[in-house]
């Protein structure tokens, strides 16, 4: 393989997302932190056909992945959201996102730019008008309404931590993979390799299907992988189908969605999203528009010339903080699971002392629970506010890396295991460290 030439391709491709990237990621920030869920609530609950409108705008520049939209839609059925507007708000939301967007303009083009979202928009507006007309309200499994936790603190701290900390830490690792994988087709595939496939967009597309709808795929991380592929002769279709498809859906979502909505539902959620997808796929690839052009000059810079100073900043912080965000996300599931106590600041271990290999002794009133299912902050904050209300929770503390939910007080297994299941994760009982402490 040829060494200079990944680590090249790789720069550019670096560079040409990251300015993109944090600007997105802010502009997400300050969704986050100013406008509140009641305020999408308010807009969702209404029974009819522009619920369902509204709910795919609202979910379109959210950047919510395909496991982090469930919770969310989940806790708007509790707000009585219509069944169509949480349809809509779960195929809609992960295809897209303000970062995703961005990132997709810097790296194919504004024609991808402006047909993402537009495909996401039909795409989830259909769905919701079809699980209005076909599936009954009684379908839906009731759940115990769970209650809006009210964030403090200084408003400026908030948007900038979940912009570049909490963010950078759900998707980081598969941004990371999906540019490397970029860089390593742009280097090992041979050029034009997807023109063997011939005069066969369809076949195409339904290669990329059968890879992208089990994988877990960010809107984000899916965007240099379409762009390199492109590059070696994938079609403008096929790569619209794995940038819907891919995040829009992945097994683990299949599953939760059918245990939470039921059957019937499932099965429009999955068949709009593959559907939607191979038809604006064959609509694109019917236009003859050249987007490959653009996807070249954004990732092909000549190995001569060096990306502008301001872009190569741009590329070195955002490399700072996903490396932080997943030291931190391995630190903490290296201390999840040798010193859980330490998860709630109890009986917190001394910096000089501590050591992996020694557990502190959990207090008498805190279990800690496996709970699996959980693959980002927005899983954690959903399972934190379902047990916050169960009786007898003083504290609680989820950790998606170590899948575990630690509980300070005296709430019953059998209540915790009610309010996980309610909103849609595994629970899996008491940890082992738990189950030692009770013998």
């Amino acid at each position: 393989m040829d060494l200079q030439g990944f680590f090249i391709s790789l720069m550019n491709v670096v560079c040409e997302m990251a300015p993109y990237l944090l600007l997105g990621f802010f502009i997400a920030g300050v969704l986050h932190v100013f406008v509140p869920q009641k305020f999408y609530a308010n807009y969702l609950s209404r029974k009819n056909k522009l619920s369902v409108l509204w709910a795919a705008l609202l979910g379109i520049p959210l950047p919510l992945c395909s496991c982090g939209v469930i919770p969310t839609a989940i806790g708007l059925r509790n707000e009585k959201a219509s069944k169509g507007a949480i349809a809509s708000f779960l195929i809609a939301t992960p295809q897209t996102g303000i970062d995703s967007i961005l990132a997709t303009f810097s790296l194919m083009g504004l024609g991808f730019a402006i047909v993402r979202p537009v495909a996401a928009l039909i795409t989830g507006v259909c769905g919701g008008l079809l699980v209005n007309r076909l599936v009954r309200e009684d379908d839906l499994t009731e759940e115990s309404n769970i209650s809006c936790q009210v964030e403090r603190g200084n408003r400026l701290w908030r948007v900038l931590k979940y912009a570049y900390y909490d963010m950078i830490r759900d998707i980081g690792l598969r941004l990371l993979i999906g540019l490397i994988v970029a860089a390593l087709i742009q280097v090992m595939v041979p050029d034009e390799f997807f023109l063997s496939f011939g005069s066969q967009p369809l076949l195409q597309m339904l290669v990329i299907l059968v890879i992208a709808v089990p994988m877990y795929i960010c809107s984000t991380g899916s965007i240099p992988v379409a762009a390199a592929l492109m590059m070696k002769g994938l079609s403008p279709g096929a790569a619209l189908v794995m940038l819907m498809a891919g995040p829009a859906v992945n097994l683990a979502s299949i599953l939760v969605v059918h245990k939470s909505m039921g059957r019937r539902f499932t099965l429009i959620y999955l068949m709009t999203i593959v559907g939607f997808a191979v038809l604006f796929g064959l609509i694109l690839n019917a236009t003859g528009f050249d987007f490959s052009a653009t996807v070249h000059d954004a990732c092909c810079i000549n190995a001569s010339a060096l990306p502008s100073p301001f872009k190569l900043i741009c590329a070195t912080i955002l490399t700072l903080l996903i490396l932080f965000a997943l030291m931190m996300k391995l630190f903490s599931k290296l201390r999840a699971n040798r010193v859980p106590s330490s998860l709630l600041g109890m009986a917190e271990v001394q910096p000089k002392v501590f050591k992996f290999t020694t557990k502190k002794p959990l207090d008498s009133d805190v279990v800690v629970y496996r709970v699996e299912d959980m693959h980002c902050s927005h899983c954690e904050a959903a399972v934190v506010r379902a047990v916050e209300v169960v009786p007898g929770v003083e504290k609680a503390k989820a950790s998606a890396s170590a899948n575990t939910l630690t509980i300070k007080g005296p709430a019953t297994e059998e209540a915790i295991r009610s309010a996980v299941e309610g909103v849609g994760y595994t629970f899996k009982g008491r940890s082992s460290d738990s189950k030692a402490k009770q013998a």
